[in-house]
């Protein structure tokens, strides 16, 4: 990894150097803004892991209460299971309900009105132990959760629409390093003498109202994408006075001229719904994609280390098992902006190669460390080396790619509904991995992750047959490579050699 890190980093002073000159001050406004909701939907995602001995003991004291008996292992398992996997069924709602959001009310507004769920859930999660209720942390679980899967439609779509080609991979990913600040933080709040205790449990949890009334409070002062008021709204004159902004320059006839061109090929589609992703032979190629891309983030595992990361830990024999989990959270965080450095200089698909191999080796280290655990003490160190590097390549590739690059897929016309699929399937897997890895755990025991080193490896394969890269293009450009490739041949196409073709021989396009 530090090979990596050497060889990509040799040349970063210019590339800040480019960055300094392209991110305007509306521009770093408007992104900041918006992936506060990306940092809302990592806090969830991390916020249930350090405390789950505490909030267990508040289910045991509340089934007593009610029906004076201990709950029963089975039952308070299968509980706690809900309680983490229900995030997900909240979140697979809401993924599916962007695109009733974003054509209606607009890229910003959707994001702001979002906002009153994560106020409702912060209430209902702070409020459950004064009501001893477990019903309300999980109605607040889920409730947050539908949030969050509006969140990653909304943010994703809003940063590539605003954001010049040039940097869309780059700014991109902030979106992914807003999740993982959000995890890093739920971490740190929830060690034991700082929020994750007994009498402080439901602040942590509500913690969440926060981020929301900031980003309420930013959200008016930032513009409405540009695509949106042009494509969708016929706005033209508002669209390039918020190209002006955003780009610093009263020259953005480059970018009108693309988004009036993306306009004219939508005026010749018919309209898009989901079910004519798959029908139509033109977008049957990139939703597969799409999906499968957000399948190989899910199914790496990686939410198991999150959901989980406390108790693997201790089952290797790491002495202060929440530090070490903290750990894997500054690791996530670091590596992400490492992604965020290099995208635009290495592409999507060979980053996402490196990561799920890299993935897959973590796995492998892992499994054996956890394996050996009770017969080589020094194994501890080995798990949380495999953790983080696990973590790392993660965030390298499969942790970020795959929430920007479905935006890069598709035309403003079908991007709505493509992302509520592609948004629908990554909950789906988040909520089957969240649901049934305890119990894989115990069944398998410490060979539990060989399960996914043989879905990243399968993955792997996928990505490099089938994933086009996109670095350096159009969304019109993008597009016209699939209609291409389903008039020549169907589903049959091999989207990094026609790419390739499409793209010349100019490696820095």
């Amino acid at each position: 990894m530090l090979i990596i890190l050497l060889l990509f980093f040799l040349p970063l002073s210019e590339q800040i150097l480019f960055w300094f000159l392209m991110l305007t001050p509306h521009l770093m406004m408007a992104v900041g803004t918006a992936v506060i909701g990306s940092l809302q939907f990592g806090y969830n995602t991390g916020v249930i892991n350090a405390p789950q001995a505490i909030i267990e003991q508040f289910y045991n004291e509340t089934w007593n209460g009610r029906f004076s008996e201990p709950i029963s292992p089975s039952a308070l398992t299968a509980l706690w299971s809900l309680s983490v996997a229900i995030f997900s069924v909240g979140g697979m709602f809401g993924s599916f309900s962007v695109g009733l959001f974003v054509n209606r009310f607009g890229r910003k507004n959707s994001m702001l009105g979002a906002n009153v769920l994560a106020f409702i859930a912060a209430l209902f999660m702070g409020l459950s132990q004064l009501a001893t209720s477990w019903e309300m942390l999980i109605i607040g679980r889920f409730i947050i959760g539908f949030y969050s899967g509006l969140s990653t439609g909304f943010v994703p779509m809003y940063v590539e629409e605003i954001s010049p080609t040039s940097l869309r991979g780059a700014l991109g990913t902030l979106h992914q390093l807003g999740v993982v600040v959000g995890i890093l933080l739920a971490q740190i709040f929830g060690i034991e003498s700082f929020l994750g205790n007994s009498s402080l449990w439901p602040l942590l949890l509500s913690f969440t109202l926060f981020p929301a009334i900031v980003q309420c409070v930013l959200l008016p002062f930032c513009p409405e994408s540009p695509r949106y008021l042009l494509i969708n709204c016929n706005e033209e004159s508002l669209a390039h006075g918020v190209l002006v902004k955003l780009r610093g320059s009263d020259d953005v006839s480059e970018d009108m001229q693309e988004m009036k061109e993306e306009s004219q090929q939508m005026m010749r589609e018919t309209k898009v719904t989901i079910p004519e992703l798959f029908r139509s032979p033109v977008y049957r190629q990139p939703i597969f994609v799409a999906i499968m891309l957000q399948l190989s983030q899910q199914l790496s595992g990686i939410n198991a280390v999150f959901y989980y990361s406390t108790g693997i830990f201790e089952r290797a024999g790491v002495a202060q098992p929440v530090y070490a989990t903290i750990g894997a959270g500054v690791v996530n965080t670091v590596f992400t902006v490492v992604s965020l450095f290099i995208v635009e200089r290495t592409g999507r698909r060979p980053l996402h190669l490196i990561g799920l191999m890299g993935m897959a080796v973590s796995a492998v280290l892992l499994t054996i460390a956890m394996a050996l655990s009770e017969q080589l003490v020094w194994m501890s160190y080995i798990s949380i080396l495999a953790v983080f590097s696990f973590v790392a390549f993660f965030e390298i590739g499969p942790g970020p790619i795959p929430w920007f690059i479905v935006a890069e897929l598709f035309s403003q016309g079908p991007r709505p509904a493509a992302i509520a699929v592609a948004g629908f399937c990554n909950w789906s897997a988040n909520f089957l991995v969240a649901m049934c890895f305890q119990y894989v755990e115990q069944l398998c025991g410490p060979y539990v992750f060989i399960i996914f080193t043989v879905l990243l490896l399968g993955f792997f394969a996928f990505t490099y047959f089938k994933v086009p890269e996109t670095k350096g293009r159009t969304f019109d450009e993008i597009a016209e490579g699939f209609r291409q490739a389903a008039a020549q041949g169907g589903d049959k196409y091999s989207a990094p050699e026609e790419f390739n073709t499409l793209r010349g021989d100019d490696p820095d396009l």
